[in-house]
């Protein structure tokens, strides 16, 4: 999931980090933040744990160990080349917590120049666990589709990072220029017409970091009966991402 514009808003960013992922040892408070959502200088915990824990690696190994395993459980019997996954690509394969400490290092806010500037770089690193449930797809036989909502400017761009991490990857599909979600998108890998020599895909898991890179889900699904959840761990697999997200937006409860 793209960075969307936001605040770094300390509430947000402290009731993630404290409440679920673990508490500051002892009770130690945060120090008092900027108007900008930190001390300058100050890594939010938030990022703190994305760059520096052990839960951090732990979980995302864990994650993709079982959509592993699912893929190997569904693929039996379907066609090579016919089925594939879908990803996101940032904080689920691409790590770019070296973009959100550099923001806290200035005291700055998100902006699409300084994520654009970033993402030109081809500088991200590989999540734990991505590039050998990607090289495990594409042994199997499937196709492996990456969906983000990075401008469709710096898809390229996109393409090389993961390219020099050796991900090998079929199709990467970028945000168009007023396009809203990635629905589109999904339909197209989907029906085939994601890109030349991609026939129609039985898709066959759907991994992300944000409820939006599930079809048809949103935040909304926070108040729905727990049934609502019911493709998550099965065919639905969801990477923590403390850092941003499109729960920024929801009311402060």
């Amino acid at each position: 999931m793209k960075p969307g514009a936001r605040s770094f808003a300390v509430a947000a960013v402290q009731a993630t980090a404290l409440y679920a992922w673990g508490c500051v040892p002892g009770g130690a408070a945060p120090g008092a933040a900027s108007p900008g959502g930190f001390e300058s200088g100050t890594l939010p915990l938030a990022v703190h744990w994305v760059r520096s824990s052990a839960e951090h690696r732990a979980v995302f190994v864990q994650v993709y160990r079982d959509a592993a395993e699912h893929v190997r459980e569904v693929e039996v019997g379907l066609p090579d080349g016919r089925w594939g996954v879908i990803l996101d690509a940032d904080e689920t394969v691409l790590d770019n917590s070296t973009y959100q400490r550099r923001l806290a290092d200035r005291g700055e806010s998100f902006s699409n120049d300084t994520w654009n500037a970033w993402v030109r770089e081809e500088a991200a690193t590989a999540q734990p666990g991505a590039p050998g449930f990607i090289e495990l797809v594409r042994s199997l036989g499937g196709r492996v589709a990456i969906v983000t909502n990075r401008d469709e400017e710096v898809c390229d761009a996109t393409r090389r990072n993961l390219a020099a991490l050796s991900i090998a990857v079929d199709v990467v599909l970028c945000q168009q220029p007023g396009e809203r979600g990635k629905g589109g998108r999904f339909r197209a890998v989907q029906e085939g017409t994601a890109a030349a020599g991609i026939p129609p895909l039985e898709v066959v898991a759907w991994l992300g970091d944000n409820i939006q890179d599930f079809p048809g889900l949103s935040q909304d699904v926070r108040d729905a009966p727990e049934s609502a959840l019911d493709l998550f761990g099965l065919r639905y697999f969801l990477l923590p991402n403390p850092m941003y997200g499109s729960w920024e937006r929801n009311p402060v409860r």
